[in-house]
């Protein structure tokens, strides 16, 4: 049984002449695994207002979707609104929300986007508008029951947004390993925050993750979602870490065979990654589900 991956067109978008977002990673990311048997893919979905507004101010969200946030906020964002911009933000929204209805189902999918994690309850912020992870999660408590979700933050910047999101819920788990001095200048508090000195490479890093996982796992989770970042590469513009690609692809068998060895769903969502040229972004990327697929269990009853 092929891996299921939610993708959409629509994730590219065309950005100012000198932005720094690589937004051609998406279709680069689609191009690289496909052909390959282990994978199928599948149209994202445009998520609706209403499913977004489990996880953010019904406010905020009608003045983004009508073009109505003030300079300051779009200035936080990063991307300049347009209607394109609506429409990928539904898409990404949506892609990790089908992937969540068919990791529940099935054990473990993904989306060829997401893990927007800088995004607030009420205010977006570097290049995050929605928070994807938490409208998966508060969508299988409303409409699949799930008690307990864990967060799997392996992006090098901290998932502020998602840490503020939860920071009241004790039913959610969040595990941010991130650079210390790297962006948000501002952290929040997740349930475990691991901040990384600049520098840190595959060894250590690798060993601070060994110690770390077990008390998220003790958490007991129905369902884990994995912000896959691979921004701590060696090659990345904004990681100031020297992960390898070998080291990410153990991180990654780490967090994965964690989750199929108890039979806990999975939910893997792309993160940042920004190497200039993109090439080394997109194979770590592609690298993730990948292992993915490798580890994949059977399905879940």
């Amino acid at each position: 049984m092929a891996l299921r991956l939610f993708y959409s067109d629509l994730y590219t978008i065309p950005l100012p002449e000198g932005h720094k977002f690589p937004m051609h990673k998406y279709r680069a990311l689609r191009a690289a695994l496909e052909g390959d048997p282990r994978f199928e893919f599948e149209p994202s979905p445009l998520a609706t207002p209403e499913e977004v507004e489990l996880a953010h101010d019904p406010a905020y969200v009608h003045r983004f979707l009508e073009g109505r946030l003030e300079r300051h906020q779009i200035r936080r964002i990063g991307f300049p609104w347009s209607e394109a911009l609506v429409k990928r933000t539904l898409a990404s929204a949506g892609g990790t929300l089908a992937a969540t209805r068919h990791a529940w189902a099935f054990g473990c999918s993904g989306a060829l986007a997401g893990g927007t994690h800088h995004a607030f309850y009420s205010e977006g912020s570097g290049f995050c508008i929605f928070n994807d992870i938490a409208i998966g999660i508060l969508w299988l408590r409303e409409n699949r029951g799930v008690g307990r979700a864990a967060v799997a933050d392996l992006d090098v910047h901290q998932g502020d947004g998602t840490a503020s999101i939860f920071a009241d819920d004790p039913d959610v788990y969040t595990l941010s390993v991130h650079g210390e001095k790297n962006f948000p200048l501002r952290k929040q508090v997740s349930r475990r925050d691991v901040g990384l000195a600049d520098g840190v490479g595959d060894a250590e890093y690798l060993e601070i993750l060994a110690r770390e996982l077990p008390a998220l796992f003790s958490f007991r989770p129905e369902i884990v979602f994995f912000q896959a970042g691979v921004d701590g590469l060696s090659t990345d513009r904004l990681g100031r870490l020297k992960l390898t690609h070998d080291g990410l692809r153990e991180r990654d068998r780490m967090v994965l065979e964690a989750c199929n060895v108890r039979n806990i769903p999975v939910v893997v969502t792309i993160g940042g990654g920004y190497s200039d040229p993109i090439d080394p972004t997109v194979e770590a990327h592609a690298n993730t589900f990948r292992t993915a697929a490798d580890l994949r269990g059977k399905p879940l009853s």
